[in-house]
């Protein structure tokens, strides 16, 4: 009798771990079920996600876009994007609200304690936006000391400002638009901003021009965010980004986005 009831209690805590392991990893089969999965972005930050007229339709386009769509063909699955602020992203993923996160994001320490990240996908430089006229200001880091710096709410560049500008000046806001404004207004001194989303924005204002400061680059690249405890679905983005990577689409990718902004 004893055995017989250590058996069975053994089975009930098993049957508990199991269920519990099934419940953790069960994103992949909602998302199937649902037949879509919803991308979570923030449209104001080129080339790797923005609004471009399409066919004379108003359509999110981008790098992470077009990553995000090769990852709903290969699940056989259809792609929904919501647009939102940058700093409402994490909370809309570990809410529900969204499936994953495909937005120039950087897997901090920080954001890594409240998601999970698929492997890196893209990795750019920093860079500094400054007004043309002052270029020759801000040749070193150092000379950023004590400037007010314009930088995206919720961003790695924040953290940069934070972290490697002394007494810093710190305007943070949600979008690239309105940063580049708030410069050319001469309420900041300069921007930290990705390079790649830096050079497109100098190319089109002529009054702006990207600094010789650079800032250190150790802040990692770009991954896809999902909800934590969920290896099959990290698993299934991996797996693209291994294809994507392989088959050299994500430069492609990146040229594509490119053009786009030119249109």
């Amino acid at each position: 009798m004893k055995k017989t009831m250590m058996l069975l209690a053994l089975v009930l805590v098993l049957g508990t771990v199991l269920t519990g392991c099934g419940k953790k990893d069960a994103k992949l089969g909602e998302i199937k079920k649902a037949g879509k999965i919803v991308m979570g972005t923030n449209a104001e930050y080129p080339p790797y996600e923005f609004h471009a007229d399409v066919n004379g339709k108003d359509s999110i386009v981008g790098l992470d876009v077009s990553i995000a769509q090769e990852v709903a063909k290969e699940l056989g699955l259809e792609l929904e994007i919501k647009d939102m602020a940058f700093d409402g992203l994490l909370a809309a993923l570990t809410s529900g609200k969204i499936d994953f996160i495909v937005a120039g994001m950087t897997p901090t320490p920080e954001r890594m304690k409240k998601v999970d990240f698929s492997k890196i996908y893209y990795t750019a430089q920093q860079g500094i936006i400054v007004r043309a006229d002052e270029k020759y200001n801000f040749k070193t880091m150092e000379s950023l000391n004590g400037k007010k710096i314009g930088v995206q709410m919720g961003s790695t560049q924040e953290e940069i400002a934070q972290t490697q500008v002394t007494g810093a000046d710190i305007t943070s806001i949600t979008s690239i638009s309105d940063l580049i404004l708030q410069l050319e207004s001469k309420k900041v001194d300069a921007l930290i901003v990705e390079l790649p989303v830096a050079q497109v924005y100098v190319a089109k204002k002529p009054a702006l021009v990207i600094a010789d400061a650079t800032p250190k680059d150790d802040v990692g690249g770009s991954a896809i965010a999902v909800q934590k405890n969920n290896p099959s679905l990290v698993s299934e983005l991996d797996k693209v980004i291994d294809r994507l990577t392989t088959e050299k689409k994500i430069d492609q990718f990146f040229v594509d986005a490119a053009k786009l902004m030119e249109e």
